[in-house]
């Protein structure tokens, strides 16, 4: 039997020992190790599999750790993390006091930025380009972005920036024409163009003019031409561009053929590569939820357009591509542009509905403010993946939406308890506000068989009674309403807890608050957002304004960030889950 060779490599520099004609074989145990992993543990998989080669080369070549390596979108670095010291907990990957899916600092001296979502690896390199130039130290500092990130803004920016230093920066570009969805724009059509041995790069190419050294495109699973470039890269001065082509799902034959559904595939069989049957749900998906509704809407309202930056199948945005093509619109991985662009457009009479995840939005929070909001331009924002996400942890939990929006003038910010909610809340938006709107909701699915009735016009600012109570109110706001129904249905004296759905956090129903406060004194707030300046803040403002002399409590996210595991776990360690609240509950009664 052949020896094999990843058995014996646990970090960078056992890699380096290596003779090059050994390293497609370990490429090809590397990507079997990471196949072997995510087929019963889950997590991403078509990024990582694509980048195998080029990680190998990268640790080969360059003297890392003290070489600094950043990885652009986090998901590329499964290969990275277990040639740094971590094949050996590489399995407890995104899992409860786990290693993070995604290049963490506290976790490794080789995890030299963290990072979740994308395009902030050329502005961190070269940040440490120009320290090191500063301090007089000799070293290497590597970007690679990919999965489509290349087209952000701040991308553009540090690109712009780079090109006038004379910083030892390499930026690696790894081009597989896709992120999560197939890549679009202007330049992915260019960079597919440059691929081209028709075109003549000298006189059209756009890294060049940004006075990088380009080199490339070339076969980013040929080891031998990646360390033969990237040794003559070494040597060159300045600020360096390395175009490598790479297939998303390189070595899976599955995930090659469909990039996007083996982009994070849940379980699978590591030998055919198929998926494994999941558990059938008769719930829907909030995101479907969204999806199927705005396509309802947009058939019966020539209006509405859709706009996601890179998540229409994440968003659910794709069944309203499906039907509307020219009505709905990826601006790929650029929050900024697309609040903005969906700002213009409601300028003129269109209502768009701006579908960005929760975490994501905080990208885009000027244009919110400055674009929106003060212009007072009726954006509809749906904000997926509010609260806590569970495995994919801190970069991911959509935790400070509530906090952060509702300081803004202008913007009403609502919550839905369930789909129903969503849906008419999505319903009234359209037909017309005064006011920009934030509509959050979490990852998974709701707790409804039939969700899809008649649309229902919500007022404006208006909560609502769950349970009548007699000595405590419980105040909630969107989809933890379940847990703490439960908590309550759990209580031997539940005839003592009232529970009343808020809604809105912004405008505050004051009205129903001033009912509860003349009612009763004790109250429990609970979010599943940051306690600082969220919900239960806004409860307690409102409480001091009107001398409340009774007891609030707030439960909800604690002042610090959350990492990874079950929403279950997460929520426990943060005091919503059903258990905690029903005790909770109890100790106050």
């Amino acid at each position: 039997m052949p020896k094999k060779l990843l058995k014996n490599i646990y970090f960078p520099s056992d890699v380096r020992q290596l003779s090059p004609e050994n390293l497609p074989k370990l490429a090809q145990e590397l990507r079997e190790f990471i196949i072997d992993v995510v087929a019963t543990k889950e997590g991403h998989l078509g990024a990582s599999l694509g980048v195998v080669e080029l990680t190998i080369a990268l640790h080969y070549v360059f003297n890392t750790p003290e070489d600094l390596l950043v990885w652009d979108v986090g998901h590329q670095a499964y290969g990275h993390k277990i040639l740094t010291g971590r094949k050996g907990v590489f399995h407890t990957n995104r899992q409860f006091d786990g290693i993070s899916g995604f290049p963490k600092r506290t976790e490794s001296e080789y995890d030299t930025f963290g990072v979740g979502h994308s395009s902030t690896a050329i502005s961190a390199a070269l940040g440490m380009a120009i320290a090191s130039q500063l301090q007089e130290i000799e070293k290497h500092h590597i970007a690679v972005i990919g999965d489509a990130s290349i087209a952000s803004g701040m991308a553009f920016e540090a690109l712009n920036h780079a090109g006038d230093t004379n910083a030892n920066l390499l930026v690696v570009l790894n081009d597989n024409a896709i992120g999560i969805d197939p890549s679009v724009g202007a330049l992915k059509d260019y960079l597919t163009k440059i691929k081209s041995p028709r075109l003549e790069v000298e006189q059209h190419n756009i890294f060049e003019a940004l006075n990088f050294d380009y080199s490339g495109p070339i076969d980013g699973h040929n080891l031998e031409e990646l360390i033969i470039e990237l040794e003559r890269l070494k040597n060159v001065q300045g600020p360096k561009f390395l175009h490598v082509i790479t297939t998303k799902g390189k070595g899976l034959q599955q995930a090659e053929q469909d990039q996007v559904k083996y982009h994070a595939p849940g379980k699978f069989d590591k030998i055919s590569g198929n998926l494994l049957p999941k558990d059938a749900s008769k719930y829907t998906k909030f995101q479907d939820v969204f999806g199927k509704t705005i396509l309802e809407l947009a058939q019966q309202n020539d209006k509405i357009v859709g706009i996601t930056p890179a998540m229409l199948t994440g968003s659910s945005l794709k069944f309203m591509l499906e039907k509307f093509p020219e009505r709905t619109f990826d601006v790929g991985i650029a929050e900024q542009h697309a609040v903005t662009l969906a700002a213009g457009m409601a300028t003129q009479g269109l209502i768009p509905f701006c579908n960005i995840y929760s975490t994501f939005l905080q990208r885009a929070y000027d244009q919110v403010i400055h674009d929106v909001a003060l212009q007072n331009l009726p954006v509809i924002f749906c904000l997926d993946r509010a609260g806590l996400v569970g495995e994919d942890g801190a970069t991911h939990h959509g935790v400070f939406d509530l906090a952060y929006l509702r300081c803004i003038p202008n913007l009403i910010v609502f919550a839905p308890r369930n789909e129903i909610e969503l849906r008419n809340i999505m319903y009234t938006a359209q037909l017309g506000l005064e006011h920009p709107i934030a509509i959050r909701y979490p990852r998974g699915t709701g707790k409804l068989e039939h969700w899809q009735l008649p649309f229902e016009k919500i007022k404006i600012g208006k909560g609502t009674c769950l349970k009548e109570g007699n000595q405590l109110a419980v105040l909630s706001i969107g989809t933890i309403a379940d847990n703490v129904s439960e908590a309550i249905n759990q209580l031997e004296n539940n005839e003592a807890v009232a529970h009343y759905d808020l809604r809105f956090v912004k405008p505050l129903d004051t009205q129903l608050l001033d009912i509860i406060f003349n009612t009763l004194d004790k109250i429990i707030t609970i979010e599943d957002g940051t306690i600082c300046g969220g919900f239960g803040s806004a409860v307690l403002g409102y409480a001091s304004e009107v001398n409340y002399k009774g007891n609030i409590q707030l439960l909800g996210i604690p002042d610090e960030f959350i990492h990874h595991g079950t929403i279950q776990q997460l929520q426990e360690i943060c005091g919503i889950d059903t258990t905690s609240i029903k005790n909770t509950i109890q100790d106050l009664l």
